[in-house]
């Protein structure tokens, strides 16, 4: 399969879309996508960019992207987070994942950040294999702490100042 990696466009973001779509429905979390395409566009390209975004372009369109934020370490200083490395399913074998990972790894490079850092499901062996045959190292000895919308508002309800 052909593909060129380059930087998402405004125009590319129905597709990167249908690609969260579709890692949301892998990850038996379908319903859960709450952004939107035109969400994607005022984060990525608005006065205030929140992301950054490479895709794996083809003939048959956008097969994979690279979404990015930046993130400070306390302990290392400016680092990068791959919020999600996304190949479309039947464009895996081809190296699209690969060409994405050293993409965000070369960008990384380019900035001076101090670490990449991003998550993958326990369950997910497939990419746990992938990221450690990069020399990535999964620390299964962590785990992720989130605060969604409601766990916000029921946190400020508990605990007012």
């Amino acid at each position: 399969m052909e593909y060129v990696i380059r930087e998402a466009e405004e125009n590319d973001m129905t597709q990167v879309w249908g690609l969260i779509k579709e890692l949301a429905v892998f990850e038996n979390e379908g319903d859960a996508v709450e952004v939107t395409v035109q969400d994607l566009t005022r984060h990525g390209f608005g006065d205030v960019k929140l992301f950054h975004c490479f895709v794996a372009d083809t003939k048959e369109g956008i097969m994979g992207i690279a979404l990015i934020f930046h993130r400070y370490s306390t302990w290392k200083g400016p680092i990068i987070h791959l919020e999600d490395l996304i190949v479309s399913e039947k464009a895996r074998g081809y190296g699209l994942g690969s060409a994405l990972l050293h993409q965000v790894v070369e960008y990384g490079q380019k900035l001076g950040v101090k670490r990449i850092n991003w998550e993958v499901l326990d369950w997910n062996e497939p990419a746990i294999t992938f990221y450690e045959s990069k020399g990535a190292k999964v620390m299964r000895d962590w785990d992720v702490v989130q605060l969604d919308e409601n766990g916000i508002r029921n946190f400020l309800e508990k605990n007012r100042t």
